[in-house]
């Protein structure tokens, strides 16, 4: 593995741990060159299916592009990286488990909200406001309201 620091390509394997549901391998590093340390993640490699969004495109699934958005609405909130990173893995499950070759943007919102829904009601309401594209205060206090009991 070539070092993110200075490019050096011999690092060394500090510590492995096995994730609780075994998804995935967490490694610490150390360059051997400029000595900084590092964390890398293996995961098997799958095939997530395309992406269709609301204007016929069809893109490829990026996990950045989930987690981006999902941070984006935790933005200020206290939950922690392990949290959303499992809510992440849990969608991620979800989308290879329907076992199709092209799922809707809007399955892709609705596992979003779900897991927001979750981990932090603020983020969830934050997440859904615009998502849901709401046009009047009425159908925002409806979601806050949902949200509330």
């Amino acid at each position: 593995m070539k070092c993110p620091f200075c490019s050096h390509p011999e690092t060394q394997v500090v510590e492995t741990r096995v994730s609780e549901d075994g998804g995935f391998i967490r490694r610490r590093r150390r360059c051997g060159l400029c000595d900084k340390r590092f964390t890398t993640y293996e995961r098997p490699e799958v095939t997530f299916p395309t992406i269709v969004k609301k204007d016929g495109r069809r893109i490829e699934y990026e996990r950045s592009k989930l987690l981006g958005s999902m941070r984006l609405a935790l933005r200020k909130r206290s939950v922690s990286t392990e949290l959303v990173d499992a809510a992440v893995e849990r969608m991620e499950e979800k989308l290879l488990n329907l076992g199709l070759r092209e799922v809707l943007s809007t399955r892709i919102g609705e596992l979003v909200m779900s897991e927001l829904r979750k981990l932090d009601k603020v983020a969830y309401v934050r997440f859904a406001s615009v998502y849901r594209n709401f046009e009047d205060i009425d159908e925002f206090k409806t979601l806050v309201d949902e949200v509330r009991r």
